[in-house]
């Protein structure tokens, strides 16, 4: 089957699914394949549950539906990236490609807050920013999207590069580098290089690159583009000129083209996620006033960022992922708080390779030598520290933590909850409840 047919075949359709128990009436299902599981043995569930089509790479399945509904390609995935390529093509708007070590889906979900005061967006959902996810935000726009935002992630070289193929972006932002997937990456220059994929694909396109005149390396790197600029300095191509009011403040204010912006964000490193959707505002000539409602009404979830008042005790739940560059930004950004009582939970840093022990090492000290009360490490790396302080407290594995809680005070004080995902240590609210 052609793509040009798989896509009118898709156009019949609602959504596009790769998990039958998501599947929906009118749904083109692709069954797709992992490591422990074969889609196409889901594909007559699928259309048990309403699914139009499936698209299957196993011509052999059993058939217990009409064959018109089995749309048989040498492959599914690739079918599936090929096909949002097309339909990319094919809807012909602009698109808007985000990366970066830290504050990716931050940073999308102001653009998104900011340009959908004036056009009908469609944006990554959550974080579904890889090789299948990518292929799904594209497929989920269609003929009434105005401007679409795709949230690239990767963990090793030439996936930026790929995904750039699949969604090709007239528009791209990289939020930051840091220490993040350093173990596919293969160090931080392979960060740098594996990230600066989406400049290389900016470039050879002709095409745009917002980009953060107070970051030395962005400004090297995009030497003789095409950019639109922002930053603290009025140099910016944008007349984006944006000034944080208080950095010792719970909650960022920010000071724009004589608007005073309250937002919903803690800690300073949101200062040049927020900078970069006014950035992209102003580019596409959204006005300042509905840049300011778009900015004020955005209130982070899914474990990012947040604020939570619980009693006495306040919340900075950033338990979303962490690297060291994240890590680092985060407790800084706690020492800067007013209060005198200051407590953090932090759990392991995940795929940093040989740079494993000295990150985690060097968080601890970092965190050691702040006004920080109480330090609670949690993880097997963090419990390879090598330090001698009543202030750190060390635990295995969050079950050790739980048992242990009971015994923690956390009463009056401002505390800081930060992990890799694989940690989940969002769990420690259940503790605190």
């Amino acid at each position: 089957m052609t793509i040009d047919e798989l896509h009118k075949h898709y156009q019949e359709c609602n959504n596009v699914s790769t998990d039958t128990r998501k599947v929906k009436t009118n749904d083109i299902y692709f069954a797709l394949k992992g490591e422990n599981f074969n889609g196409n043995s889901f594909a007559n569930q699928a259309l048990k549950q309403g699914a139009k089509y499936v698209v299957i790479d196993d011509e052999g399945i059993e058939k217990d539906f009409d064959k018109h509904r089995y749309l048989h390609v040498e492959n599914s995935l690739t079918a599936l990236q090929k096909l949002a390529k097309f339909h990319r093509q094919f809807l012909n708007i602009p698109i808007i490609g985000l990366t970066g070590s830290n504050g990716k889906t931050t940073t999308k979900e102001l653009i998104n807050a900011v340009l959908s005061q004036k056009f009908n967006t469609i944006a990554t959902v959550g974080n579904l920013n890889n090789h299948i996810g990518v292929p799904l935000t594209l497929l989920s726009m269609n003929s009434s999207t105005e401007i679409g935002i795709v949230e690239m992630g990767a963990n090793h070289k030439k996936e930026i590069e790929f995904l750039c193929e699949i969604a090709q972006p007239d528009f791209g932002y990289i939020t930051n580098f840091g220490k993040a997937h350093l173990e596919g990456f293969g160090g931080i220059e392979g960060v740098i290089k594996g990230k600066s994929e989406l400049y290389h694909y900016l470039k050879n396109n002709n095409k745009i690159a917002f980009v953060n005149l107070n970051d030395e390396k962005q400004i090297e790197l995009t030497k003789k583009f095409n950019i639109y600029t922002f930053g603290t300095s009025s140099a910016s191509t944008s007349d984006t000129k944006i000034n944080l009011i208080d950095n010792n403040q719970e909650l960022l204010s920010i000071s724009y083209q004589d608007e005073f912006i309250q937002t919903h964000l803690t800690g300073q490193y949101n200062f040049y996620n927020i900078s970069a959707a006014i950035c992209i505002g102003n580019y596409f000539k959204v006005n300042t006033k509905d840049i300011k409602n778009g900015l004020e009404n955005y209130i982070p979830t899914n474990n990012r960022s947040q604020i939570i008042n619980n009693g006495s005790t306040k919340i900075i739940l950033d338990a979303y992922n962490a690297n060291p560059s994240s890590m680092q930004v985060a407790l800084e950004n706690l020492n800067n708080l007013s209060g005198d009582s200051k407590i953090v939970f932090l759990g392991d840093m995940f795929e940093l390779g040989l740079e494993a022990e000295n990150e985690h090492q060097n968080i601890a000290e970092q965190a050691l030598n702040l006004n920080i009360k109480k330090i609670y490490l949690i993880g097997a790396n963090f419990n390879k520290i090598k330090l001698n302080s009543n202030k750190i407290v060390l635990y295995k594995s969050f079950e050790d933590l739980k048992i242990d809680f009971k015994n923690i005070n956390i009463e009056n004080s401002t505390i800081l909850i930060k992990g890799s995902r694989g940690m989940a240590l969002e769990r420690i609210l259940t503790l605190i409840d």
